[in-house]
Formats: C-alpha cells, sequence, structure tokens
C-alpha cells in the first residue's frame, strides 16, 4: 500500500515509520522545511527507544520518506493519515482543530483516485464527519471515505504498542474503506490482533474514554494512597490486592505526583467538554482533572515538609523532570507544577534528567540544570525524585549520603525501600507508605 502521513510529531513519526516496518510505501509529510531536512539527514527529533533505528532501516530500504510536498504524497497515495496536533485550546480546554482542518482542505485539493482519508490525531466525536464535509466541499469530485483509526501509544514503548496492539480500532462501516484499512494492518493478523470496525463516532469516542479511564485509575490510587498514609496501611499492598482481581487489574495502579504527558492531561479536559456541549457531563472525569491538578500543586508541599517546614536558604536537589521514563516529552510534566514552587519558597533547586534537559530549559527558570545525577546532589538539604528513570533506581546511596549536606529524600516514585533507607540514615518520605 502507498501512504501518506500528514504531520511528523510524535504520532506521525512513530506511525509512518512503522507502516513502513509492515513493508508500505510511506511518505511522511510536514510543513517544516527544518524538521524534514533533519529527518532526511537521518537526525530524529523526539527520543524515543527502537525510532532512530527503525526510521535508519526504512529510510535506506526505499519504504520511509520525508517530504514538504504534500500534493505530491497525497495524489499518489491509497491512504491519507492525518496526524497532526490536536492541543487543548486556551481558555476552555476544548480540542484545537485549526491544524487538523487546515491539512483536511490541502488534501482535498491533492486527491485523485480513490482514498481513504483516516484520522490518527486525537479528536472529539463529530470531527470525522466535519473532516468528510470539509473533503467534499473543497473537492466535490473526489472519491474518497473518512475513516478514524486512533493510536493507543505509550510514549518510550511507542514501537512495541504499535508493533504488537491490544487491539486496532478502525472508525468505518464502508466496505471498501475496510478493505483498504484491512491490507494496510494485515501484518497483525499473524498475531491474531483484533481489528474492531465501528462508527466513526464511536472510534472518536473509544479513543477518549480509554484514556479518561486510566487517567481515573491513576487519580484513584493516589487518592487511596491519601488515605494510607493517614491509617497506617502500604498502598503497595492496597494496589496489589486490588490488582490481582482480573476485573481490575494491576496496570496504572502506581501511586505517583499525578498524571502529565500529552495525552491524559488533554484528552480528560477535551472529553469532559465534549460531554457538556452533548448536554451529558462526566462528572468522574472532572473530578479527575481537578483531584490531579491539584496533587501536583501538593507535592512541593511534601517537600517542604520533610525539610522541617522551611525552604529559605536550602538547595534541592530533583532527579527526573519528564512527565515519565524513556521519553523527553515534558508536557504537564509534575515537575513543572513542583520546581516553581519550590523556588519560590526560598530553595535553590538543581536538576538532572537523562534526556529532558533540553526541552526543561525552555520551561523552567531559576533551576541549576546539572550534567549528572550525582553532581545534582552536592551539598544538597534534600533528594526529590520526580520521574522514575532506571539509573535512578540504583543509586549508590553511601555515595549520595556523602555528596548532600542533609541525608532527606523525598520519593515521589517509591523506588527505594523504607526500610533499606532507614538503615542507611536517610529521612526518608515516601507516597501512601507508613513511616
Amino acid at each position: 500500500m502507498r501512504i501518506a502521513v500528514v504531520g511528523t510529531g510524535y504520532v506521525g513519526l512513530v506511525s509512518g515509520t512503522c507502516f513502513s516496518e509492515f513493508g508500505h510505501d510511506v511518505i511522511c509529510v510536514d510543513t517544516d522545511e527544518g524538521k524534514i531536512a533533519s529527518l532526511n539527514a537521518g537526525q530524529v527529533p523526539i527520543f524515543e527507544p527502537g525510532l532512530q533505528a527503525m526510521i535508519d532501516k526504512n529510510s535506506r530500504s526505499g519504504y520511509l520518506k520525508f517530504s514538504t510536498d504534500l500534493q505530491s504524497a497525497v495524489a499518489a497515495a491509497d491512504a491519507v493519515f492525518i496526524a497532526v496536533g490536536t492541543p487543548s485550546r486556551r481558555g476552555d480546554g476544548k480540542a484545537d482543530l485549526t491544524y487538523v482542518y487546515a491539512a483536511t482542505r490541502e488534501i482535498a485539493a491533492a486527491l485523485t483516485g480513490y482514498t481513504v482519508v483516516v484520522t490518527k490525531s486525537t479528536v472529539p466525536v463529530g470531527t470525522g464527519r466535519e473532516v468528510e464535509r470539509i473533503l467534499k466541499e473543497s473537492n466535490p469530485k473526489a472519491d474518497v471515505d473518512v475513516v478514524s483509526n486512533p493510536e493507543f501509544l505509550r510514549e518510550g514503548a511507542a514501537i512495541e504498542d504499535f508493533m504488537r496492539p491490544d487491539r486496532v480500532i478502525v472508525g468505518t462501516l464502508v466496505k471498501r474503506a475496510q478493505d483498504v484499512m484491512s491490507a494496510i494492518y494485515r501484518p497483525l493478523s499473524l498475531s491474531q490482533t483484533p481489528l474492531v470496525f465501528t462508527s466513526l463516532e464511536s472510534s472518536e469516542l473509544t479513543k477518549y474514554a480509554g484514556n479518561a479511564f486510566l487517567a481515573t485509575k491513576i487519580t484513584f490510587i493516589n487518592e487511596i494512597a491519601e488515605l494510607c498514609e493517614k491509617v497506617g496501611a502500604d498502598v503497595h499492598d492496597v494496589a496489589r490486592g486490588i490488582g490481582l482481581d482480573r476485573r481490575i487489574g494491576s496496570k496504572f495502579l502506581h501511586p505517583g505526583p499525578g498524571f502529565g504527558g500529552s495525552c491524559f492531561p488533554k484528552d480528560t479536559r477535551a472529553l469532559f467538554e465534549t460531554s457538556v456541549e452533548a448536554g451529558a457531563p462526566l462528572r468522574i472525569v472532572d473530578t479527575v482533572i481537578d483531584i490531579n491538578e491539584r496533587r501536583k500543586r501538593d507535592m512541593a508541599g511534601r517537600v517542604i515538609a520533610a525539610c522541617g517546614g522551611s525552604l529559605t536558604g536550602k538547595k534541592i536537589a530533583v532527579l527526573g523532570l519528564t512527565f515519565k521514563p524513556n521519553t523527553d516529552d515534558m508536557r504537564e510534566s509534575p515537575s513543572l507544577d513542583i520546581l516553581p514552587e519550590l523556588v519560590s519558597a526560598g530553595a535553590s533547586v538543581a536538576a538532572y534528567d537523562p534526556e529532558g534537559m533540553q526541552e526543561a530549559r525552555k520551561l523552567l527558570a531559576d533551576i541549576e540544570f546539572c550534567e549528572s545525577s550525582y553532581a545534582t546532589l552536592e551539598n544538597a538539604d534534600a533528594l526529590v525524585i520526580i520521574t522514575e528513570w532506571n539509573e535512578f533506581r540504583a543509586l549508590d546511596l553511601d555515595r549520595v549520603k556523602s555528596l548532600m549536606k542533609e541525608p532527606v529524600m523525598v520519593d515521589l516514585r517509591n523506588i527505594y525501600d523504607p526500610r533499606d533507607m532507614a538503615d542507611k540514615g536517610f529521612t526518608y518520605s515516601s507516597i501512601g507508605r507508613p513511616v
């Protein structure tokens, strides 16, 4: 199959690369000439494990190309995937569909022959119908079907998720479009991946509903962690106890400083706004959004409490800035709420992240950025772990203690054992566990 992917952001780049790995001829298109030039030179603009090697391989084989020429890419394509950004709109939290509709108009002008236009971007219910309307209005002679095909990629594990998904959701009831999508995803039939065909509306809502449910699980266990601290229970025992129930499952039941990233915050807001417009407000989702925002802000209070109630004149070392490990994505990361609060409370903050430093420098002011974990710790009054990168899981605690002015650790990801930390002489604070 010949595939054009419009947009070389996270979703577009990963999707286009994986389609080429399936053996399809793929052209990834973007208006950013600098980004396309970098990709053609073998430079990948995002950090995602395995992506660089897969791009290199399929670029050499000729299956994967990068271009700014949308018209030529679309004209030759059997399927065109729209994978542009849908950020939260300022003021109301709704998904900003400006880029989706702009891409749709450009695609309409370039269509030749039968083409399936696929929304890969995360979009609210009804977007597919509007894309369909724009295509027909802009090019009445176009032989086109519109399909929804949401992505379910976890940053840091996106290649695995694309190549071995739990399911593929395809929003179309048109047989001709179903045949094209079946051909695109045929390589997954060897692993018996369910290919689920639905209406456009059901597919669009499935994406939002899935993310909102996972965000709710995270928020629920964070609330339970708060209760555990009050009654002397251990949140990990509780999480394991309920997670072994197959109706609940163990995933997304690890307590922390709140969810962030490019999907959950944006998608929960957009889903709630959609529900309000439809006259069926999702009160659970609204509560999840509110609790998560408050939780991220409240984490600074834990650091202040661990330091005796005041940060004035104290140095705080921070390990981990991205919203999760194995990505350089800083979007909606808890660190963006926590670190400014520490600075406002009178602390000097030194920070380190294995991959997120470049983005963090753009977003965080008055922070000292260090070149390693241990450099961050020199003369620190407290250490705060925000992101659970593997290299933070096995720190030399004797060395850590020798570098710090005071052996205080606030572990917001629970990667250390409280008893071990006590034996090492640390004043240790974690989430949802007895002191």
